[in-house]
Protein backbone atom coordinates (compact mmCIF):
# COMPACT_ATOMS: atom_id res chain seq x y z
CA UNK A 1 0.00 0.00 0.00
CA UNK A 2 1.20 3.71 -0.86
CA UNK A 3 1.10 6.39 1.84
CA UNK A 4 1.71 10.05 0.95
CA UNK A 5 2.68 11.69 3.95
CA UNK A 6 2.72 15.64 4.55
CA UNK A 7 5.30 16.75 6.96
CA UNK A 8 7.76 19.34 8.12
CA UNK A 9 11.16 17.18 7.73
CA UNK A 10 12.33 13.81 7.39
CA UNK A 11 15.72 14.72 6.82
CA UNK A 12 16.70 17.52 9.17
CA UNK A 13 15.98 18.36 12.97
CA UNK A 14 16.09 22.28 12.77
CA UNK A 15 13.67 23.61 14.15
CA UNK A 16 11.76 20.39 13.77
CA UNK A 17 11.42 18.76 17.05
CA UNK A 18 9.47 15.55 15.48
CA UNK A 19 11.80 14.77 13.07
CA UNK A 20 13.22 11.16 15.12
CA UNK A 21 9.38 10.40 15.50
CA UNK A 22 8.64 10.62 11.77
CA UNK A 23 11.80 8.40 11.16
CA UNK A 24 10.75 5.91 13.60
CA UNK A 25 7.31 5.26 12.66
CA UNK A 26 7.84 5.42 9.08
CA UNK A 27 10.90 3.14 9.15
CA UNK A 28 8.64 0.57 11.45
CA UNK A 29 6.00 0.94 8.50
CA UNK A 30 8.14 0.21 5.66
CA UNK A 31 9.03 -3.36 7.33
CA UNK A 32 5.56 -4.02 7.26
CA UNK A 33 5.85 -3.24 3.67
CA UNK A 34 4.21 -0.03 2.94
CA UNK A 35 5.43 1.95 -0.06
CA UNK A 36 5.67 5.60 1.66
CA UNK A 37 6.35 9.07 0.05
CA UNK A 38 7.29 11.73 2.92
CA UNK A 39 7.04 15.63 1.17
CA UNK A 40 8.61 18.44 3.18
CA UNK A 41 9.23 22.34 1.96
CA UNK A 42 12.35 23.95 1.61
CA UNK A 43 11.84 26.41 4.41
CA UNK A 44 13.32 27.30 7.69
CA UNK A 45 16.94 26.60 6.89
CA UNK A 46 16.20 22.92 7.33
CA UNK A 47 17.40 21.51 4.01
CA UNK A 48 21.13 23.03 4.97
CA UNK A 49 20.97 21.68 7.89
CA UNK A 50 19.72 17.96 7.13
CA UNK A 51 20.95 15.09 9.93
CA UNK A 52 20.77 12.40 7.17
CA UNK A 53 20.54 11.44 3.89
CA UNK A 54 17.06 10.67 2.21
CA UNK A 55 16.75 7.35 3.91
CA UNK A 56 15.95 3.56 1.88
CA UNK A 57 12.64 3.55 4.02
CA UNK A 58 10.86 6.57 1.74
CA UNK A 59 11.28 8.57 -0.64
CA UNK A 60 11.76 11.91 -0.28
CA UNK A 61 10.10 15.01 -2.07
CA UNK A 62 11.79 18.36 -1.01
CA UNK A 63 9.49 21.18 -2.96
CA UNK A 64 9.84 24.81 -2.72
CA UNK A 65 7.46 26.59 -0.26
CA UNK A 66 5.48 28.25 -3.05
CA UNK A 67 1.79 27.34 -4.53
CA UNK A 68 3.27 25.92 -7.21
CA UNK A 69 5.11 23.82 -5.24
CA UNK A 70 2.25 22.74 -2.76
CA UNK A 71 0.13 22.42 -6.21
CA UNK A 72 2.87 19.95 -7.40
CA UNK A 73 2.87 17.75 -4.31
CA UNK A 74 -0.74 17.69 -3.90
CA UNK A 75 -1.42 16.40 -7.54
CA UNK A 76 0.38 13.26 -6.36
CA UNK A 77 -1.86 12.51 -3.39
CA UNK A 78 -4.62 10.23 -5.60
CA UNK A 79 -2.06 7.55 -6.00
CA UNK A 80 -2.04 6.74 -2.45
CA UNK A 81 -3.89 4.46 -0.65
CA UNK A 82 -3.06 6.13 2.75
CA UNK A 83 -2.97 10.35 2.90
CA UNK A 84 -1.81 12.24 6.12
CA UNK A 85 -1.60 14.99 6.70
CA UNK A 86 1.37 15.82 10.19
CA UNK A 87 0.54 18.85 12.29
CA UNK A 88 2.91 21.87 12.11
CA UNK A 89 4.92 21.85 8.57
CA UNK A 90 5.39 25.47 9.14
CA UNK A 91 3.86 26.60 5.41
CA UNK A 92 0.86 26.44 3.65
CA UNK A 93 -0.53 23.95 6.72
CA UNK A 94 -4.23 25.17 6.13
CA UNK A 95 -3.71 24.67 2.47
CA UNK A 96 -2.72 21.27 3.26
CA UNK A 97 -5.35 20.01 5.34
CA UNK A 98 -8.30 21.33 2.77
CA UNK A 99 -5.68 19.74 0.34
CA UNK A 100 -5.72 16.22 0.88
CA UNK A 101 -9.72 16.41 1.89
CA UNK A 102 -10.09 17.53 -1.73
CA UNK A 103 -7.09 15.65 -3.74
CA UNK A 104 -7.15 11.94 -1.77
CA UNK A 105 -8.89 9.42 -3.81
CA UNK A 106 -12.33 7.88 -3.12
CA UNK A 107 -12.23 5.23 -0.81
CA UNK A 108 -8.04 5.99 0.38
CA UNK A 109 -7.64 6.34 4.42
CA UNK A 110 -7.13 10.23 5.13
CA UNK A 111 -5.28 10.77 8.36
CA UNK A 112 -4.87 13.97 9.99
CA UNK A 113 -1.45 13.48 12.64
CA UNK A 114 -1.18 15.26 15.49
CA UNK A 115 2.80 15.96 16.60
CA UNK A 116 1.63 18.59 19.16
CA UNK A 117 -2.19 17.96 19.96
CA UNK A 118 -2.07 20.85 22.72
CA UNK A 119 -1.93 23.56 20.82
CA UNK A 120 -3.49 22.33 18.29
CA UNK A 121 -6.22 22.22 20.20
CA UNK A 122 -6.04 25.47 21.73
CA UNK A 123 -6.07 26.68 18.55
CA UNK A 124 -9.27 25.10 17.65
CA UNK A 125 -10.83 25.95 20.90
CA UNK A 126 -9.64 29.85 19.55
CA UNK A 127 -10.88 29.55 16.30
CA UNK A 128 -14.26 28.35 14.96
CA UNK A 129 -12.95 28.46 11.06
CA UNK A 130 -9.74 26.66 12.11
CA UNK A 131 -9.02 24.10 9.48
CA UNK A 132 -8.55 21.42 11.03
CA UNK A 133 -12.06 21.46 12.78
CA UNK A 134 -13.12 21.83 9.17
CA UNK A 135 -11.79 18.88 7.94
CA UNK A 136 -12.99 16.22 10.57
CA UNK A 137 -15.86 15.22 9.27
CA UNK A 138 -14.10 14.31 6.10
CA UNK A 139 -11.16 12.61 7.81
CA UNK A 140 -11.31 9.27 9.17
CA UNK A 141 -8.72 9.50 11.94
CA UNK A 142 -6.90 11.28 13.89
CA UNK A 143 -3.44 10.20 15.43
CA UNK A 144 -1.22 12.21 17.47
CA UNK A 145 1.47 11.74 19.52
CA UNK A 146 0.84 12.13 22.91
CA UNK A 147 -1.72 13.60 25.08
CA UNK A 148 -4.12 10.33 26.17
CA UNK A 149 -7.12 10.57 27.30
CA UNK A 150 -8.38 14.17 27.86
CA UNK A 151 -6.76 15.00 23.82
CA UNK A 152 -8.65 12.07 22.62
CA UNK A 153 -11.72 13.47 24.44
CA UNK A 154 -11.32 16.88 23.38
CA UNK A 155 -10.79 15.91 19.47
CA UNK A 156 -13.76 13.58 20.09
CA UNK A 157 -15.69 16.75 21.16
CA UNK A 158 -14.59 18.19 17.39
CA UNK A 159 -15.98 16.00 16.11
CA UNK A 160 -12.99 13.29 14.98
CA UNK A 161 -14.57 10.19 13.40
CA UNK A 162 -11.37 8.47 15.88
CA UNK A 163 -8.69 9.74 17.74
CA UNK A 164 -5.52 7.15 18.82
CA UNK A 165 -2.41 8.05 20.55
CA UNK A 166 0.66 6.45 18.75
CA UNK A 167 3.00 7.53 21.45
CA UNK A 168 7.08 8.88 20.95
CA UNK A 169 9.19 6.03 21.20
CA UNK A 170 12.83 4.49 21.06
CA UNK A 171 14.58 3.10 17.54
CA UNK A 172 17.67 1.46 19.14
CA UNK A 173 19.60 1.43 15.82
CA UNK A 174 19.48 5.21 16.40
CA UNK A 175 19.44 5.79 20.03
CA UNK A 176 22.16 3.87 21.84
CA UNK A 177 24.90 4.00 24.57
CA UNK A 178 28.17 5.27 23.11
CA UNK A 179 31.22 6.21 24.92
CA UNK A 180 31.07 9.47 26.35
CA UNK A 181 32.51 12.86 24.48
CA UNK A 182 34.27 15.48 26.92
CA UNK A 183 32.48 18.46 24.70
CA UNK A 184 29.06 17.31 26.23
CA UNK A 185 30.61 16.76 29.77
CA UNK A 186 28.59 18.29 32.33
CA UNK A 187 26.36 17.54 35.64
CA UNK A 188 23.27 18.46 34.29
CA UNK A 189 22.28 18.82 30.66
CA UNK A 190 19.28 20.15 28.48
CA UNK A 191 18.29 19.75 25.06
CA UNK A 192 15.56 21.74 23.50
CA UNK A 193 14.82 24.91 21.23
CA UNK A 194 13.93 27.79 22.86
CA UNK A 195 10.59 28.14 22.19
CA UNK A 196 7.63 30.97 24.12
CA UNK A 197 5.58 27.74 25.65
CA UNK A 198 9.22 26.32 26.83
CA UNK A 199 11.15 29.09 27.91
CA UNK A 200 9.66 29.78 31.69
CA UNK A 201 9.54 26.33 32.26
CA UNK A 202 13.37 25.72 31.39
CA UNK A 203 14.04 28.66 33.42
CA UNK A 204 12.23 27.13 36.53
CA UNK A 205 13.32 23.37 36.28
CA UNK A 206 16.78 24.54 34.54
CA UNK A 207 18.68 27.42 35.23
CA UNK A 208 16.89 28.07 38.77
CA UNK A 209 18.91 24.54 39.46
CA UNK A 210 22.18 25.61 37.57
CA UNK A 211 21.94 29.32 40.28
CA UNK A 212 21.19 27.02 43.22
CA UNK A 213 24.25 24.86 42.08
CA UNK A 214 27.26 26.99 41.74
CA UNK A 215 29.61 24.92 41.49
CA UNK A 216 28.55 22.22 39.27
CA UNK A 217 28.51 22.49 35.39
CA UNK A 218 25.76 22.80 33.20
CA UNK A 219 24.51 22.12 29.49
CA UNK A 220 22.21 23.49 26.92
CA UNK A 221 22.03 22.29 23.62
CA UNK A 222 19.48 23.43 20.95
CA UNK A 223 18.67 26.63 18.97
CA UNK A 224 17.33 29.90 20.22
CA UNK A 225 19.28 30.40 23.40
CA UNK A 226 22.75 32.36 22.70
CA UNK A 227 20.67 35.49 23.40
CA UNK A 228 19.41 33.96 26.78
CA UNK A 229 21.02 35.53 29.97
CA UNK A 230 22.08 32.60 31.88
CA UNK A 231 24.37 31.75 35.06
CA UNK A 232 27.65 31.60 34.86
CA UNK A 233 27.94 27.66 35.16
CA UNK A 234 26.08 27.54 32.16
CA UNK A 235 27.63 26.58 28.87
CA UNK A 236 25.22 26.87 25.62
CA UNK A 237 25.99 24.16 22.66
CA UNK A 238 23.88 25.68 20.26
CA UNK A 239 22.07 22.84 17.86
CA UNK A 240 22.94 19.15 18.59
CA UNK A 241 22.58 16.79 15.03
CA UNK A 242 20.74 13.79 15.79
CA UNK A 243 24.43 11.82 15.23
CA UNK A 244 25.23 13.60 18.39
CA UNK A 245 22.36 12.89 20.42
CA UNK A 246 24.34 9.63 22.03
CA UNK A 247 27.05 11.61 23.30
CA UNK A 248 24.87 14.65 24.41
CA UNK A 249 22.95 12.04 26.57
CA UNK A 250 25.71 9.12 27.91
CA UNK A 251 28.20 11.80 28.65
CA UNK A 252 26.53 14.12 31.14
CA UNK A 253 25.99 12.73 34.80
CA UNK A 254 22.31 13.47 34.12
CA UNK A 255 20.41 15.14 31.66
CA UNK A 256 16.51 16.88 32.03
CA UNK A 257 13.47 16.83 29.84
CA UNK A 258 11.32 19.84 30.04
CA UNK A 259 7.92 19.67 29.29
CA UNK A 260 6.33 22.79 27.04
CA UNK A 261 3.30 23.96 28.76
CA UNK A 262 0.59 22.86 26.92
CA UNK A 263 2.17 19.22 27.16
CA UNK A 264 2.61 19.51 30.95
CA UNK A 265 -0.76 20.96 31.51
CA UNK A 266 -2.52 17.81 29.40
CA UNK A 267 -0.45 15.17 30.64
CA UNK A 268 0.52 11.78 28.79
CA UNK A 269 2.78 13.50 26.55
CA UNK A 270 6.37 12.11 26.55
CA UNK A 271 8.91 13.92 24.62
CA UNK A 272 11.01 12.60 21.89
CA UNK A 273 14.31 13.55 24.24
CA UNK A 274 12.67 10.91 27.20
CA UNK A 275 12.84 8.00 25.10
CA UNK A 276 15.91 9.20 23.35
CA UNK A 277 17.88 9.71 26.75
CA UNK A 278 16.61 6.23 28.05
CA UNK A 279 17.83 4.57 25.02
CA UNK A 280 21.45 5.82 26.03
CA UNK A 281 20.87 4.64 29.34
CA UNK A 282 21.04 8.09 30.59
CA UNK A 283 20.02 8.99 34.00
CA UNK A 284 17.05 11.20 33.20
CA UNK A 285 15.23 13.75 35.36
CA UNK A 286 11.93 14.88 34.16
CA UNK A 287 9.69 17.72 35.42
CA UNK A 288 6.53 16.01 36.67
CA UNK A 289 3.63 15.48 34.45
CA UNK A 290 0.69 13.45 34.46
CA UNK A 291 0.50 9.96 33.38
CA UNK A 292 4.58 9.66 33.46
CA UNK A 293 4.11 6.38 35.01
CA UNK A 294 2.72 4.54 31.95
CA UNK A 295 5.98 4.97 30.58
CA UNK A 296 8.51 5.09 33.04
CA UNK A 297 8.80 4.25 37.15
CA UNK A 298 10.06 7.58 39.02
CA UNK A 299 12.68 6.84 41.38
CA UNK A 300 13.55 3.87 39.47
CA UNK A 301 13.88 4.70 35.98
CA UNK A 302 13.70 8.41 36.06
CA UNK A 303 13.82 10.96 38.99
CA UNK A 304 10.76 13.47 38.82
CA UNK A 305 10.79 16.90 39.88
CA UNK A 306 7.79 19.04 40.86
CA UNK A 307 10.67 22.47 40.75
CA UNK A 308 14.27 23.91 39.88
CA UNK A 309 14.93 23.47 43.66
CA UNK A 310 13.90 18.98 43.03
CA UNK A 311 16.19 18.88 40.12
CA UNK A 312 18.85 20.62 42.19
CA UNK A 313 17.99 18.22 45.26
CA UNK A 314 18.31 15.29 42.99
CA UNK A 315 21.46 16.66 41.11
CA UNK A 316 22.82 17.38 44.67
CA UNK A 317 22.23 13.72 45.93
CA UNK A 318 23.24 11.89 42.89
CA UNK A 319 26.16 9.37 42.95
CA UNK A 320 27.30 7.60 39.91
CA UNK A 321 26.25 4.23 41.08
CA UNK A 322 22.75 5.74 41.38
CA UNK A 323 22.45 7.28 37.84
CA UNK A 324 23.82 4.00 36.42
CA UNK A 325 21.12 1.94 38.15
CA UNK A 326 18.50 4.31 36.99
CA UNK A 327 20.16 4.41 33.25
CA UNK A 328 20.01 0.64 32.95
CA UNK A 329 16.52 0.04 34.16
CA UNK A 330 15.09 2.54 32.02
CA UNK A 331 16.96 1.74 28.79
CA UNK A 332 15.51 -2.58 30.03
CA UNK A 333 11.91 -0.51 30.33
CA UNK A 334 11.93 1.11 26.78
CA UNK A 335 13.36 -1.63 24.84
CA UNK A 336 10.38 -3.47 26.23
CA UNK A 337 7.43 -1.86 25.72
CA UNK A 338 8.42 1.48 24.44
CA UNK A 339 9.97 0.71 20.69
CA UNK A 340 8.85 2.41 16.83
CA UNK A 341 8.57 -1.49 16.17
CA UNK A 342 5.85 -1.81 18.91
CA UNK A 343 4.14 1.49 17.81
CA UNK A 344 4.76 0.37 13.85
CA UNK A 345 3.03 -2.98 14.75
CA UNK A 346 0.49 -0.56 16.50
CA UNK A 347 -0.38 1.56 13.28
CA UNK A 348 -0.26 -1.12 10.87
CA UNK A 349 -2.94 -2.76 12.95
CA UNK A 350 -4.87 0.62 12.87
CA UNK A 351 -4.72 1.02 8.83
CA UNK A 352 -5.49 -3.32 8.35
CA UNK A 353 -8.91 -2.87 10.75
CA UNK A 354 -9.79 0.57 8.81
CA UNK A 355 -9.35 -1.49 5.62
CA UNK A 356 -11.50 -4.45 6.86
CA UNK A 357 -14.38 -2.16 8.23
CA UNK A 358 -14.53 -0.34 4.61
CA UNK A 359 -14.57 -3.76 3.30
CA UNK A 360 -17.12 -4.55 5.07
CA UNK A 361 -19.45 -1.81 4.38
CA UNK A 362 -19.01 -2.58 0.76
Amino acid sequence: MKIAFYGSSLLSSYWNGAATYYRGILRALAGHGYDITFYEPEAFDRQQHRDIDPPPYARVVVYPATAEGLASVLAEAPRADIVVKASGVGVFDRELIAGIVAHARPGALKIFWDVDAAATLDEMRADPDHPVTAALPHLDMVLTYGGGPPVVNAYAGFGAARCIPVYNALDPQTHHPVAPDERFACDLAFLGNRLPDREARVEEFFLRAAAALPDRRFLIGGNGWETKDMPGNVRHRGHVYTAEHNAFNCTPAAVLNVARDSMAHIGFSPATRVFEAAGAAACLITDAWEGIEQFLTPDREVLVARDGQDVADHLAALTPDRARSIGRAALKRVLAEHTYALRGEQVHALFQEHGARAREAA
